[in-house]
């Protein structure tokens, strides 16, 4: 597949759109029948698909299907999902364990392999192994919103195979740039967008919108820069996308793409306006926070607006790894803020507690 080829099909049937799009792709050429392939989807959460968080897992059952159908048998599922949960609870939750059973599978929980550190983009960032033990790597990303980097896709789908402490410290180095070093390490060989229902706000779910397409590109920036501007986003506005391209990741120049729908699109040609977050972010003092937790707190907040108490937080709410073990006044949410004068423990702690936390705080 030429790096400048992006193929688009629109459908609600995630195995049989899978299908036709590799068909049309046929990314085996070349590919050695013993090569191991890896399927990396998007399961930051133990959250079914249908929630706009996660793959679908039909999509993956597409590939599988196809690359077994053209003899390939070394194929491997792998997955990290984020600090805040665990990637074998997501397996279950999201259909894959069953997914791996029908097709005899193995499933790979990245947080629980080892790593190696590798050198790319100016950074030494330790990888998981076997990610680095692939011959061709399948990337699986949902394209949805993201409360921090406002997007999330092909780029930063491959923080799921990084360890948990390396997640934490790419927060701490603010996302974008480590983003972009990742991706000067690992060389994604194909992506299958799955741009079915993501929730445009949220990484982790609750707002799916029917999107009903599947992207597929073998240039992971060219991707991301088509999905911002589907989502009404310049590059400029997702940072990591210019930095991966200056590393010579891949091409961001959508006037020099060839975009290929291979059937018509029935629905709606533009995504629906994204929702404004500036309101419930406007109160987050953020110092380096992780996903996991910045991304509950956001929802925690959005409960509170429907509750008609967002009212009641009359000052910042400070989260983030920077906190740890300072003592400062006002309010903390998460354990690296046990320095503040009123504190939420947990690592991260969910939406829930959050809500009664904030909604029981002295007026």
């Amino acid at each position: 597949m030429d790096k400048k080829d992006l193929f688009v099909i629109y459908g609600s049937d995630a195995c049989r759109m899978t299908l036709d799009l590799l068909e049309q792709i046929r990314p085996e050429v070349g590919l050695a029948q013993n090569a191991r392939i890896g399927i990396k989807p998007n399961l930051v959460v133990a959250k079914q698909a249908e929630t706009g968080a996660t793959t679908h897992p039909d999509l993956v059952a597409g590939i599988l299907a196809y690359f077994q159908n053209k003899g390939f048998g070394n194929l491997v599922i792998l997955e990290g999902s984020w600090v805040g949960d665990q990637t074998s609870r997501a397996f279950r939750a999201c259909g894959f364990e069953e997914l791996a059973r029908r097709f005899r599978v193995p499933l790979v929980d990245l947080q629980c392999d080892t790593d190696r550190a590798c050198s790319g983009g100016g950074m030494q960032i330790a990888v998981c192994e076997q990610v680095l033990q692939l011959d061709c790597l399948v990337n699986v990303p949902v394209l949805k919103g993201h409360c921090q980097t406002r997007m999330t896709c092909a780029l930063k789908n491959l923080k799921g195979c990084i360890p948990n402490r390396e997640k934490r410290r790419f927060h701490s180095l603010g996302l974008h740039r480590p983003i972009a070093a990742l991706n000067a390490i690992i060389r994604q060989d194909l992506i299958l967008v799955d741009g079915l229902c993501g929730d445009l706000n949220f990484e982790e779910g609750g707002h799916p919108v029917a999107m009903n397409r599947i992207i597929a590109a073998s240039d992971p920036v060219l991707a991301d820069s088509y999905v911002a501007s589907l989502m009404g986003f310049s590059n400029d506005e997702i940072p990591y996308i210019g930095y991966a391209e200056a590393l010579e990741v891949g091409s961001s120049d959508l006037s020099r793409a060839r975009i290929t729908a291979l059937n018509d699109d029935l629905g709606s040609a533009q995504l629906p306006k994204i929702r404004s977050l500036g309101a419930l972010t406007r109160l987050i003092a953020d110092q380096d926070a992780c996903s996991a937790c910045y991304g509950s707190l956001v929802h925690a907040l959005e409960r509170l607006r429907e509750h008609g108490t967002l009212g009641a937080i009359r000052q910042p709410l400070r989260i983030g790894q920077r906190y740890k073990g300072k003592p400062c006044d006002g309010i903390g949410i998460g354990s690296c803020t046990a320095g503040c004068a009123r504190h939420l423990p947990g690592c991260p702690p969910d939406a829930r507690a959050m809500v009664r936390f904030l909604e029981n705080l002295p007026g």
